[in-house]
């Protein structure tokens, strides 16, 4: 487990941000749960506050707020908006995450085609990130290839993340991060890499899609 510190989950109320919340809740992490509605994030707090592996009244370290709020508050922030939000919940909390660690879960899906891999303009969602949040700030992109339900049913998950920065400093803290979700954590290179993760979670909603499953990624050979 890493160092005791606050995760601030910009829209944590979705089915991945609060997926991550529990996990991270269950291994000790004090979570803040951001929307652009306080009633959601209170509503979502409080529905994983009542309920730990089925078991209720087990004391989680979980706290809602606005986006804005728990971006400024948490030492690390992931943001688990939609794809279309990214850019714009980036710049709304551009300001108080200079400094930090924020982890970008964004993959270019475009409805209806979710399924057909999309490039964008910067070559990958998290070199937008980087270019939105600016210099001071040590982006990373993870999580892409997760099925978000798998991450809530609180089950053992047989899933690899790939996770890409150029912080090298900060990359330990983001791995523990993976690993306190109960999976393993690859380095994949800079950012500019991201786009192959990003990419490949259409292929992987395809191939769901056609084989009726939850399809993830594992690296093999590493042992």
């Amino acid at each position: 487990m890493i160092k005791p510190l606050k995760i601030g989950i910009v829209g944590g109320t979705g089915a991945l941000g609060s997926g991550l919340a529990a996990r991270w809740a269950d291994a000790g992490l004090h979570v803040l749960i951001g929307s652009r509605r306080i009633e959601s994030a209170q509503e979502m707090s409080n529905k994983l506050l009542q309920v730990k592996n089925g078991k209720a009244g087990d004391p989680r370290r979980i706290s809602a707020g606005l986006n804005f709020d728990i971006a400024s508050e948490a030492d690390i922030v992931v943001v688990t908006v939609p794809y279309d939000q990214q850019e714009g919940t980036l710049q709304s909390i551009r300001d108080v995450v200079q400094g930090k660690i924020v982890i970008d879960t964004s993959v270019p899906l475009v409805p209806p085609k979710v399924g057909t891999v999309q490039i964008p303009k910067n070559g990958a969602a998290a070199v937008t990130a980087k270019f939105v949040l600016g210099e001071e700030v040590k982006v990373f992109s993870a999580f892409h290839n997760v099925a978000a339900d798998k991450l809530q049913s609180m089950e053992p998950l047989d899933c690899d993340v790939l996770v890409f920065g150029d912080d090298k400093e900060a990359r330990p803290i983001v791995t523990a991060l993976v690993e306190d979700a109960g999976m393993r954590a690859f380095n994949g290179g800079g950012l500019a890499n991201s786009i192959a993760a990003e990419a490949l979670t259409s292929v992987l909603i395809t191939i769901n899609r056609q084989y009726k499953c939850q399809a993830g990624i594992r690296i093999v050979g590493t042992e």
